[in-house]
């Protein structure tokens, strides 16, 4: 039953990113998705907003579980800005863009993993931690590649710190190639 609800979520998770066109639809169901992956992993019955997509024999109310906060001294991004506008580019071009960060908490910073919310989207980053006052950057490659109209992909950062889940989102318009 467990290979069964697992296979499902994987089906899901390929329909979920097969695109980039409708960033908000595509978040609500990357966090659903995450969530009960989460779920899952912990032996925890599966609930959905949608009945006809709940796996479990038993619906509980779907609730995502509350993260907390870790005890003693703890990271913090402070990132110069959480989004980019690339405005408009042609059908292939490729955007490359840098979100710095600042650690300002008062233990080292580490990025566990960075995972776009499509293939055209690729996020790259030290593993090196960044010390306290310390300063770090989260290269994104955008490629717009069979990309056509408003793009809205965003990037998930998970680290160290508390909340441990950070989003950093890109934005703009892919114009047809002539």
């Amino acid at each position: 039953m467990r290979a069964i609800k697992i296979s499902f979520l994987v089906v899901l998770l390929a329909v979920g990113f097969s695109s980039c066109n409708n960033s908000s639809v595509l978040e609500s169901r990357v966090s659903d998705l995450e969530r009960r992956v989460a779920q899952l992993e912990s032996g925890g019955a599966i609930a959905t907003s949608n009945p006809a997509l709940n796996t479990s024999p038993i619906s509980t109310p779907a609730v995502a579980p509350v993260e907390e906060r870790p005890e003693g001294p703890l990271p913090e991004f402070n990132f110069a800005s959480e989004s980019f506008d690339f405005g408009a580019i042609a059908e292939g071009e490729i955007v490359d863009y840098i979100f710095s960060f600042t650690n300002v908490g008062e233990a080292p910073l580490v990025i566990q993993s960075a995972s776009a919310s499509c293939g055209c989207t690729v996020p790259s980053y030290s593993r090196e931690p960044v010390p306290v006052g310390g300063t770090g950057e989260i290269a994104v490659r955008f490629n717009s590649k069979n990309k056509k109209g408003n793009q809205a992909p965003t990037v998930t950062v998970t680290a160290n710190t508390y909340p441990k889940v950070q989003k950093l989102r890109l934005k703009g318009t892919v114009n047809a190639a002539n």
